[in-house]
């Protein structure tokens, strides 16, 4: 049934979460589990600014990834972990389109309505955008 799965991290708790459900779901299915993190870029700023947040970035996100591959491989599972930069959104769903990913695991943040108004989700945008099934961790 899902024999690639795309799970989103953000070094958050929650991602957290988001990764264990992917860990053992492409565990008891034998999936490919694919991970990626995304470099935000900011709004407005000078190029030697961004350039430095990308590489700050990239940086704190490799740390992350070798952590993730460290516990998907003493579950048995191999993980391809990618750093990524822009908007996470577009980068979550353009990955899993790269990878041929049947599942693509997100968490939900719990933002307030109006929170969610103003600045939009990166989750509903996956889900709206995806080319393959979502499933959304709370």
């Amino acid at each position: 049934m899902f024999g690639k799965i795309l799970v989103a991290h953000d070094g958050s708790p929650l991602a957290d979460k988001t990764f264990s459900t992917a860990l053992e779901l492409a565990a008891r299915l034998g999936a490919e589990l694919h991970a990626v993190s995304v470099v935000r870029l900011p709004e407005f700023g000078e190029d030697i600014e961004t350039a430095t947040m990308i590489d700050a970035g990239r940086e704190h996100y490799n740390k992350l990834g070798q952590r993730l591959r460290d516990e998907a491989g003493g579950k048995g599972v191999a993980l391809h972990f990618r750093t990524l930069v822009g908007h996470p959104a577009e980068q979550i769903v353009s990955e899993a389109s790269k990878v041929g990913a049947d599942l693509v695991i997100v968490g939900h943040r719990g933002k307030s309505l109006i929170e969610r108004w103003l600045t939009g989700s990166t989750t509903k945008q996956v889900v709206g955008y995806a080319h393959c099934a979502v499933l959304v961790v709370r």
